[in-house]
């Protein structure tokens, strides 16, 4: 995981980890003002929903950054390498494809219709609450385009467990650039 990378991932995890504080927060206080106080908090509900997508959309980039995403690949596995290769360019131009069209080309068209519409009890507008879609968007795109990049050269794409366990070599300091690893040797794709 390159430098850069690695520091937008660290900061979406801090920001989903403040996003859920919150929430826990408002859904406490609203539970605590209806059940305790006997009168219903009017702002918390709308603020739970809004927050809760907000929580969504930044882990989802988050989990796309460390690539931790769900990934079936047991039939691309059975390929040959140059088919695996395009498999996972093809797979990687999809997410680059719904990053850009559906998050941030939708998001902003979303926001540009909504952005005047007021949310009850709130000084914040429609629009502006999903802007939580196009920087998602921007921030998967960035990812896949930069995993578009590695795929194309051959490089080990490592997702899940791999890439957890590349994470937790890099924290302890072992070098894993040469192929190997403290417990053996590597497989490389593409060599």
């Amino acid at each position: 995981m390159s430098a850069p990378r690695r520091r937008i991932v660290q900061g979406l995890t801090w920001i989903s980890i403040a996003l859920f504080v919150v929430l826990v927060l408002v859904v406490m206080w609203q539970v605590f003002t209806r059940q305790v106080l006997q009168a219903p908090s009017a702002w918390t509900t709308t603020v739970s929903q809004y927050l809760f997508i907000w929580l969504v959309l930044f882990a989802v980039a988050m989990v796309f950054g460390e690539r931790g995403h769900v990934a079936v690949d047991f039939l691309a596995r059975l390929l040959p390498r140059p088919a695996q290769r395009g498999t996972a360019m093809l797979v990687e131009v999809a997410i680059l494809a719904f990053a850009l069209l559906g998050l941030v080309w939708g998001g902003i068209r979303g926001m540009s219709i909504s952005f005047d519409q007021a949310i009850p009890g709130l000084p914040v507008t429609v629009g502006q609450m999903y802007l939580a879609l196009p920087v998602a968007g921007v921030l998967i795109a960035l990812f896949a385009l930069e995993d578009l990049v590695r795929a194309a050269r051959g490089e080990d794409m490592l997702g899940g467990d791999d890439a957890q366990a590349e994470a937790a070599l890099e924290a302890a300091g072992a070098d894993t650039t040469d192929g190997t690893s403290p417990t053996g040797p590597t497989t490389q794709k593409g060599a």
